[in-house]
């Protein structure tokens, strides 16, 4: 995005990022220290991983050794580091008192292990989101925006992951009428390439171990997006998200064994089918059939707007689609494949067990 229209948007501005150590949060908060958007007066980070937020305190304060003793001015710095569970309301409601701008990115994001635990997807994926809502509701609490970062897994559920997210989304959406003083929209976008848990890390973490790498069916696409243009989108809704809507990159997709391919090279190395997970689609959907009618196009993304009329408002639009948005649309060949990789810096980068990226 243009360095020119973040300029200054986030100064003086207090910013929570819930979830603010995953693989999203931590890219936000890079992005948020450059400058680029501005100068905030505080960047709370809140989570409920004190191992994950001590290591990341330790990393921006260029410390060698991991010691307490960072943690007692913690106050004092422009990142803020907050031990907190969404799932908790009065913890959320403490969080948000002064803050200015919530990035909602905490989630339970793995399909498989949300079909195993599907209550624990419901505590964090929508009782999480309804705490921030009913705490500006209740709370009558000054919050400007508030950023839903949802998947395309949302869009015609299938699994539960999906479902808790769609369920979020709406809670999100229909904040606007809650709290009409604040505006609360959405983004939703596909898998992010080398975010924790993604198949980019797995494919070089099994390339290390010498192979097969794993991949579900010869079939399977997926939209690829960097997390840089992750946080494009996100700072795409904040700039010109209107209440109620929900952003969509218009992102390219791909055959997921090109990008095992691409990623093998010239490595006498196989691919192993190994059949679809729990709760897994062929391809993804990023907008469906009903919400296109719904969806204009805003630069370089897709913008849904909201289903309640009231959020909606009566304005008219010109719908930019004709029909669902799916990754089987416009593949990518290998090609192009390995050229999208090779541009995102994602063939040469290796990866720890955990999934980690070791740059």
């Amino acid at each position: 995005m243009s360095a020119n229209r973040h300029a200054g948007v986030f100064d003086g501005k207090r910013l929570l990022i819930t979830g603010g150590t995953g693989s999203m949060g931590k890219t936000l908060v890079r992005r948020l220290l450059t400058g680029e958007m501005g100068d905030p007066a505080k960047i709370i980070i809140y989570s409920r991983d004190e191992a994950k937020q001590h290591f990341m305190r330790v990393e921006y304060h260029n410390l060698r050794a991991a010691t307490d003793e960072i943690i007692y001015n913690n106050f004092q710095q422009k990142l803020d580091f907050r031990i907190g569970d969404v799932r908790d309301f009065n913890s959320v409601a403490s969080v948000l008192r002064h803050v200015d701008v919530v990035f909602n990115a905490a989630a339970l994001k793995q399909v498989p292990s949300c079909e195993y635990f599907p209550h624990q997807a419901v505590q964090t994926n929508i009782e999480g989101a309804s705490n921030i809502v009913r705490a500006i509701q209740q709370h009558g609490l000054q919050v400007q925006t508030v950023i839903g970062i949802s998947t395309d897994k949302a869009c015609m559920p299938v699994n539960v992951m999906g479902m808790t997210k769609a369920l979020q989304e709406r809670i999100i959406i229909a904040g606007n009428m809650k709290c009409p003083d604040t505006r609360f929209v959405c983004v939703r976008y596909g898998n992010v390439l080398a975010s924790r848990g993604s198949v980019i890390p797995l494919f070089h973490s099994q390339v290390a171990a010498g192979g097969p790498l794993t991949v579900t069916t010869p079939d399977m696409t997926r939209f690829l997006i960097s997390l840089d243009d992750a946080v494009d989108t996100v700072m795409a809704a904040y700039l010109d998200g209107e209440p109620g809507e929900t952003f969509v990159p218009r992102a390219p997709a791909a055959l997921i064994t090109n990008v095992a391919k691409a990623i093998i090279g010239d490595r006498e190395i196989g691919i192993r089918y190994v059949g679809v997970r729990p709760g897994e689609k062929t391809h993804e959907i990023m907008v469906s059939d009903v919400e296109a009618a719904f969806t204009v196009q805003k630069g370089a993304w897709y913008a849904i707007k909201s289903m309640l009329p009231e959020v909606r408002g009566p304005a008219a639009w010109t719908p930019a689609l004709c029909g669902e948005y799916s990754s089987s649309a416009d593949v990518l060949d290998l090609d192009r494949t390995r050229a999208l990789l090779h541009a995102k810096d994602l063939l040469t980068i290796n990866a720890d067990a955990s999934g980690e990226l070791l740059r």
